[in-house]
């Protein structure tokens, strides 16, 4: 049985509850503060802080695990992305004050002290853009730091930008794009690797299936036969409609197919205008090409 680290709490624990239910794999707990669950008896997971994931990974204590991007560059540990979860996006910023002046890195002078939860990655940014910085280390908010006076800048993660603005502050530059990855560490035992690697696989297509099928709608409907051409036209599919004999004499023929649901309300009027009648439309849980 191998071994998923997941995170513990907030947003992002959530997130991943619902991805993996989703692909039918439950976390059966033996409490609301276990740290150890069953996921549909495939898989076990361990509860830890996102922050905490990659190391363990890294280190063989999980197999693989889902954290941020941001914390698994900053881990420095070598890793592998299996899969990007799609949510809990974000980008690691620099962030000035409003009246500093500074609108880009460029008009960034001196040795400004620069207050980070991301030490790594800040020192390895500023390197590549040439800027000589001193890093202020903190451990969290990091907001309120040019406010009293331990830092000149902030490098932090920000989604909507909201809270940069109600704190006074203007991000001048992208320092990382993240969002949750599904990531694994590289096994080093050679007994029983061929199964981890299986294992894995498995999981990833699992939970990219559901990723794929999020936003997609399946659409069934009687057209006339005659107007098959025109219809394929609206109703591409993934590999073009699946046509179905309907036991009418030949008149009409059943088409399904897969759509994206921002096109569903057009298709249905487009099919509508070619004689199309008894549509259904269906949400998808899992979606595997």
């Amino acid at each position: 049985m191998l071994r998923i680290a997941l995170p513990n709490k907030g947003r992002l624990a959530e997130e991943v509850t619902g991805l993996f239910a989703d692909a039918g794999l439950d976390l059966r707990t033996r409490g609301a503060r276990a740290l150890v669950a069953s996921l549909g008896g495939e898989f076990e997971a361990i509860f830890v802080r996102a922050r905490d994931i990659p190391e363990f990974v890294a280190d063989g204590a999980a197999d693989a695990g889902v954290t941020g991007l941001d914390l698994v560059c900053e881990s420095g540990r070598t890793l592998t992305e299996l899969l990007d979860l799609e949510f809990g996006a974000c980008r690691l910023v620099v962030a000035a004050r409003e009246e500093s002046g500074i609108h880009s890195v460029e008009d960034i002078s001196g040795a400004p002290r620069v207050a980070t939860v991301f030490p790594r990655l800040t020192r390895r940014f500023f390197e590549t853009v040439g800027r000589e910085v001193c890093l202020v280390p903190v451990s969290g908010a990091v907001e309120i730091a040019p406010h009293l006076g331990i830092a000149d800048i902030i490098v932090d993660l920000t989604s909507t930008g909201s809270t940069m603005r109600v704190n006074n502050l203007r991000p001048v530059a992208t320092v990382l794009e993240s969002s949750a990855r599904l990531i694994a560490g590289h096994g080093t035992e050679r007994a029983g690797r061929d199964a981890r690697e299986r294992g894995l696989a498995e999981l990833s297509t699992a939970l990219e299936s559901v990723l794929r099928a999020r936003g997609q709608r399946y659409l069934m409907a009687n057209v006339p036969r005659d107007a098959l051409d025109r219809v394929k036209r609206v109703l591409p599919g993934l590999n073009g409609p699946t046509v179905i004999d309907v036991l009418d004499g030949g008149t009409y023929v059943a088409v399904h197919a897969v759509v994206p649901q921002r096109a569903v309300f057009r298709t249905i009027a487009d099919l509508r205008a070619l004689g199309g009648q008894g549509i259904l439309v269906t949400r998808i849980e899992r979606l595997t090409p």
